[in-house]
């Protein structure tokens, strides 16, 4: 098995290699901030499938994953040019075009890493993954959907503004937080502390200090 660092070498080699990526923008080839978010799809098939959907939602999401400074990396086990037939397929069939990097991995050297290969389908089942890697090139959350279930991308973004919110300020954030909603400050903070960072925090136990969510990029 890996270690992290090892699959993000593996992951930013293939992406910094354009002769495997179909679309990379001016200045995307390195994330020095903000997070990625990475997904693995066997992508062209001959009729329209699931992977139109997503790709049509991550598309349309595109500001969404900009104001929060995130970029969208794909991954796919096919070869580069069915990626170039099926962009041609998905501006067709949902009037979106392909406007994030999709990275070409036909020998799944990559998927394999990752342990994006589901070990009891074929050797080109892909399973739903998605990976979110913080700036600090290190991974903040993995999720892994059966083939038969399509991701959750409001979830996505939700779990994109609790980890920038919480990097930012020393709180956490509950079960079904949006952002908005109050949060939890952490017990490392002590009760003196509290009261300059976050004035007005109702203490429900003393385990239990509730306050209004501090100010971030995305919700000034």
């Amino acid at each position: 098995m890996l270690m992290k660092n090892e699959r993000l070498a593996a992951l930013r080699t293939a992406f910094d290699q354009g002769s495997h990526v179909l679309r990379i923008q001016d200045g995307e080839s390195e994330a020095a901030r903000g997070d990625l978010r990475v997904r693995a799809v066997r992508t062209f098939h001959p009729v329209p499938s699931l992977g139109y959907i997503v790709v049509r939602k991550v598309a349309k999401l595109k500001s969404e994953f900009e104001k929060r400074n995130t970029k969208v990396i794909g991954l796919s086990v096919d070869p580069l040019d069915s990626h170039q037939r099926w962009s041609g397929d998905i501006k067709d069939v949902t009037g979106a075009d392909l406007n994030f990097p999709l990275i070409a991995d036909p020998d799944k050297s990559i998927a394999n890493k990752y342990d994006m290969i589901h070990p009891n389908a074929s050797d080109t089942a892909t399973v739903r993954s998605v990976f979110v890697v913080g700036a600090d090139n290190k991974v903040k959350l993995t999720l892994t959907y059966p083939a038969s279930t399509g991701r959750n991308f409001a979830e996505l973004i939700r779990v994109i503004d609790s980890l920038q919110l919480t990097a930012q300020h020393q709180v956490a954030t509950p079960a079904d937080w949006k952002a908005g909603e109050d949060v939890i400050i952490v017990p490392a903070v002590s009760d003196e502390d509290a009261k300059k960072r976050f004035p007005g925090f109702v203490a429900k136990k003393p385990y239990l200090r509730v306050t209004p969510q501090p100010k971030s990029p995305t919700s000034a």
